[in-house]
Parts: structure tokens; sequence; C-alpha cells
């Protein structure tokens, strides 16, 4: 009789967080809306024809090149080989310059 109340708790504390999760989900679904996509369009065009490295919260990656242009809410960003990349706005982080030194070469490490 004991081990019965004992997986049902078990059970009971697995579908509480799982619960959990979707209320994040729909918070941040929420907030992004409310932000909305043109405050970020907004603040990357200042970065246009820079080099830059570029934060997605996608599995911590991370891309680094020149901005071509904002466009609806998608990046698009030209990497040393000369290849563009489309990154979707939503997942960004964080955009910074390419960080450089006092002689202007660019820094071989970069530590945040």
């Amino acid at each position: 009789m004991d081990s019965a109340w004992i997986i049902f708790f078990v059970i009971f504390i697995i579908l509480l967080w799982q619960k959990h999760e979707e209320i994040l989900v729909v918070i941040r679904k929420h907030l992004r809306k409310k932000r909305g996509k043109k405050n970020m369009t907004a603040l990357i065009e200042k970065y246009i024809g820079k080099e830059c490295l570029i934060y997605t919260c996608t599995s911590s990656s991370q891309i680094t090149g020149i901005i071509k242009s904002c466009n609806e809410g998608w990046l698009e960003v030209e990497n040393q080989n000369g290849q563009c990349d489309l990154v979707n706005c939503e997942y960004i982080t964080r955009i910074r310059e390419y960080p450089r030194n006092k002689n202007g070469k660019k820094k071989s490490i970069i530590t945040d």
C-alpha cells in the first residue's frame, strides 16, 4: 500500500513539472509578441555593413560575419567564405561588433 502512494506522488510531480514547462512556453510567446520584431530590426540596422558576433539561443551557437540586411524578422549574414546565412531574429540573444585591439587588428582571443 505504501509503494502505491509513492508511485502516485512521483507521477503527480512529473505531471506538475510538465504543466510548468507549458506555462513557461506561453509566457515566452506572449513576451515575444509584446516586444515585437520592429524593435529588433531597428536595433540591428546600426550594425549593417559591420563585422559582428551574433549569439543565438539555439545550442549556444555563435555566428561571425558581416551583416548585410535585416528584413521581416530575418538577418542576412555573410561569413568569411562569402556565403550568406539567414538567422531568425527571434533566436538572437546578443549582437556585438567584432572586438579589435588598439591597432585595429582583430583580437585572436575573445572573452565574454
